[in-house]
């Protein structure tokens, strides 16, 4: 972190995951100086983004592809040479710790952004009590926040009644809370299957619902060329209308992995369709029945996080934002990155660079 910081720069990044990290090396790669006329801020204490707060259990080698930032391996380090039994949160971290030391992007944290807002021809950016900075001014402000702050919870008639433990995904550590409880996991994606995995051996009773059925497709790759191809037109659609973002999941569908074929061995792929309410004991299926439950597992899924752009009247009221190649058209110095199709570590790469030369040219002026 820099001795003195900043007042004001030419440009604020707000998040320091793999979107935030990737547009700050792109832009530094332009003439931009970190600590100067580039400021990244970021909420956590440590490097590794929404990563960090991932379950213990949680390792590399179990978790979506992950692909290596833009300049990693100048630092010696690669994510396709790591050991994949360790810890995804404790890798990713280190990882990207030696990425921004490496090129110097001098991240200041914690820094939580609670408020952008529009100042003269830039923005005010303005932070938590205890950040190590108030408030900074800035011609151009790219939102990296990603969504691991705001998990989604579908709308379910006496979910607040529910008198058992509720969590999502965010709030997942380990399986013990749940030794001898009757437990539904709810969601259609991956981390589901790990809840199902390793819920599923310390439970009483396990239940598994879904809005959707599930499709599993059989490629070894977890996202193959064409269904990526496919997820990100969807999302980019989306963002373009301003429309909430889609599943992914429901798209891309899921590989049989060995985490799949695992549990088709403990038969715990049963998936029942999504229960119609609670009430304080259980759930209440569509059909009338009542399945007695001691905790839920929201894997639903998360969305993303906005409430800092909400002063500049650019999220709707469906929760949606209009981004047009990682821009907001109605704010010329607002960007967004890894949001919508940029979301996954190889298109946040891509983009990265593009958002960084828009950047440049904007800065430049007309001439560029």
């Amino acid at each position: 972190m820099p001795e003195q910081l900043p007042t004001a720069a030419a440009v604020v990044v707000i998040g320091a995951g793999q979107a935030g990290l990737a547009v700050a090396y792109h832009l530094r790669r332009r003439g931009l100086t970190p600590g100067d006329d580039l400021l990244v801020l970021d909420a956590n204490p440590g490097a590794g983004g929404a990563w960090r707060h991932r379950w213990p259990g949680l390792t590399l080698g179990g978790t979506h592809r992950l692909h290596d930032l833009p300049g990693m391996t100048d630092t010696g380090l690669t994510f396709t040479e790591a050991d994949p039994h360790r810890p995804a949160r404790e890798l990713v971290a280190e990882y990207y710790g030696a990425y921004e030391d490496h090129h110097d992007l001098r991240v200041v944290r914690p820094a939580r952004v609670t408020a952008v807002r529009r100042d003269g021809d830039g923005y005010l950016v303005e932070c938590a009590p205890g950040s190590p900075v108030t408030a900074v001014r800035a011609r151009v402000v790219v939102s990296a926040t990603g969504t691991w702050n705001r998990p989604r919870l579908p709308l379910v008639d006496g979910r607040e009644e529910f008198s058992g433990l509720q969590i999502t995904t965010a709030e997942y550590t380990d399986p013990a809370p749940f030794v001898g409880l009757r437990v539904a996991v709810v969601g259609g994606g991956t981390s589901a299957l790990t809840f199902l995995d390793e819920v599923g051996d310390v439970a009483q009773d396990l239940h598994w619902y879904t809005r959707r059925v599930p499709l599993f497709h059989d490629e070894e790759e977890e996202l193959t060329a064409e269904r990526g191809r496919i997820a990100v037109g969807i999302q980019d659609e989306a963002a373009r209308a301003g429309r909430p973002l889609p599943s992914i999941v429901a798209v891309t569908g899921l590989p049989r992995s060995p985490l799949v074929r695992r549990l088709e061995g403990k038969d715990r792929l049963r998936r029942e369709p999504m229960f119609a309410s609670l009430d304080a004991t259980g759930a209440v299926t569509a059909d009338g029945e009542h399945v007695d439950l001691d905790a839920i597992i929201w894997a639903t899924g998360f969305r993303p996080d906005l409430t800092h752009l909400q002063p500049l009247g650019v999220v709707n009221e469906v929760g949606g934002i209009v981004v047009e190649d990682g821009r907001v058209p109605e704010e010329p110095g607002l960007f967004l990155a890894g949001y919508g199709p940029q979301a996954s570590t190889i298109s946040s790469n891509r983009a990265a660079r593009v958002t960084a030369l828009t950047i440049a040219r904007l800065l430049a002026g007309p001439q560029a």
